[in-house]
């Protein structure tokens, strides 16, 4: 049974675009496999890295939490 498809449009770097086409055409393949396989590399490999928040956006966030909590502590008294 075949899978279902999605139709999606996209709007990239021209310059990014025209190395995707060349590779693909380099390789016997078409834009729209490197595509797909592209995503499914992202999916499968990058974005479950990329769940980490970065270290200052971290500490920034303690930060605050801290400076709210003696607030809600002072405002409770």
């Amino acid at each position: 049974m075949a899978q279902a498809r999605k139709k999606v449009g996209l709007n990239m770097k021209a310059s990014v675009y025209n190395d995707l086409a060349r590779l693909a055409k380099d390789n016997g393949q078409t834009t729209t496999y490197l595509l797909e396989k592209a995503a499914e590399h992202y999916i499968q490999f990058v974005a479950p890295t990329e769940g980490t928040v970065r270290p200052e956006i971290m500490a920034h966030f303690r930060k605050s939490v801290e400076k709210n909590r003696k607030l809600l502590q002072l405002l409770a008294k």
